[in-house]
C-alpha cells in the first residue's frame, strides 16, 4: 500500500513535469503580437503570430509587444505662448509598435517616454505660436509634435501615427477678453452687413427711379411721335379731301351753268354773312358801296330765273 502511494506520487508528478515542460516549449503567439525570445538571458529571436516550440529552461519570452495601435492619454500640461498667455492643454497620441526588438530593448517604458516627449514638444511648439493662432491653425500644430514625435520615436521602433489636441483651457482674465473681442467682432459685422444692405437698398431705390424716368420719358416721346404723326396724317387727310373737293368743283364749274352756280353760291353766302351782322349790332355802317349789294341780288335774282325753269 505505501508502494502504491509512492508510485502515485511520482506519476503526479511526472505528468507536472511533463505539462510544465509542454508549456515552457510549445507558445501559441496571437495575432498582431510579437514575442521576444531570449536564450540563456540574451536576445535570440522575435516569434510572429503562430505556433513556436522553445526548449525548456533555455528559451524564456522576454517581453510581448502588441503591434496593434494604441492611445496613450497625454496628461494636461502648462505650455505659454509667444505671446506669453499661460494655456492648459490636453492631448491624445496615436502610436504603433513596427519592431518589437527595438521597443523592448530600446527604452525601458516607451509609452511613458512617448507621452513625456509629447509634453515637452507641446510646450515647444506652442512657445513660438500666438495664442490665436493655437486656436486657428490647430492642425499645423499637431502636424509639428507629430513630425518631432516620429523623429525621436523612431530609435524606439515606434510609429508616431497622429497627434490630436482636445482641449485648450485658458485663463478667466483671457477667456473674458476674448469674449469682449468676439463681441466686438460680431457687431462691427453686423453694423457692416446693415451698411451694406442699406446701401444696396437705396442703389435698387435710384436705380428703379432712373429706369422709371427713362420709361416715363421714352412713353412721352413715343406719345409726342405718334400725336405728331397723328396730326400729320390727319394734315394730309384733309388736304387730300380738301384736293380732291377743289377738283370736283372745278370739274362742276367746267360743267354748263357751273359758272352761274358758284356766283349763286357767292351771293348766297354774302347776303347770309350780312344778315348776321345785322343781327349781332345795333348800329352798323353800311359799306359806301351799297350798291354793289343791290347788284348782287340783281345778280342773284338772274341767276335763279336762268337755273329755275318756267312752269
Amino acid at each position: 500500500m505505501e508502494d502504491f502511494s509512492i508510485s502515485n506520487l511520482l506519476a503526479i508528478g511526472f505528468a507536472i513535469a511533463v505539462i510544465f515542460t509542454i508549456f515552457k516549449t510549445a507558445r501559441i503567439v496571437p495575432q498582431r503580437s510579437n514575442f521576444v525570445i531570449e536564450r540563456l538571458g540574451k536576445y535570440s529571436r522575435t516569434l510572429d503570430s503562430g505556433f513556436h516550440l522553445l526548449i525548456p529552461f533555455v528559451d524564456k519570452v522576454a517581453y510581448i509587444q502588441t503591434l496593434k495601435e494604441e492611445v496613450i492619454d497625454v496628461t494636461r500640461q502648462a505650455c505659454v505662448t509667444k505671446d506669453n498667455i499661460q494655456v492648459g492643454i490636453n492631448g491624445v497620441l496615436y502610436i504603433q509598435v513596427i519592431d518589437a526588438h527595438r521597443a523592448s530593448y530600446g527604452i525601458n517604458d516607451y509609452r511613458y517616454a512617448a507621452s513625456q516627449l509629447a509634453q515637452t514638444t507641446m510646450r515647444s511648439v506652442i512657445g513660438q505660436t500666438d495664442l490665436d493662432k493655437t486656436f486657428e491653425e490647430r492642425a499645423k500644430i499637431n502636424e509639428a509634435v507629430v513630425e518631432a514625435l516620429d523623429e525621436a520615436a523612431n530609435p524606439w521602433g515606434i510609429k508616431v501615427l497622429r497627434y490630436e489636441i482636445s482641449d485648450i483651457e485658458l485663463p478667466a482674465s483671457i477667456k473674458d477678453a476674448l469674449e469682449q473681442q468676439m463681441r466686438a467682432e460680431r457687431e462691427r459685422r453686423a453694423a457692416i452687413a446693415k451698411s451694406e444692405g442699406e446701401r444696396q437698398a437705396m442703389i435698387n431705390v435710384s436705380e428703379g427711379q432712373k429706369q422709371e424716368i427713362i420709361n416715363l420719358s421714352e412713353a412721352e416721346k413715343q406719345k409726342q411721335i405718334n400725336e405728331a404723326e397723328g396730326r400729320a396724317k390727319e394734315i394730309e387727310l384733309i388736304a387730300i379731301a380738301t384736293a380732291e373737293g377743289l377738283n370736283k368743283i372745278a370739274e362742276a364749274i367746267s360743267q354748263p351753268g357751273g359758272q352761274d352756280a358758284v356766283n349763286l353760291r357767292v351771293a348766297e353766302q354774302y347776303v347770309k354773312e350780312f344778315g348776321n351782322l345785322a343781327k349781332v349790332n345795333n348800329s352798323m355802317i353800311i359799306p359806301a358801296e351799297l350798291a354793289s349789294v343791290g347788284g348782287a341780288v340783281a345778280s342773284i335774282t338772274d341767276i335763279l330765273r336762268k337755273v329755275t325753269p318756267d312752269k
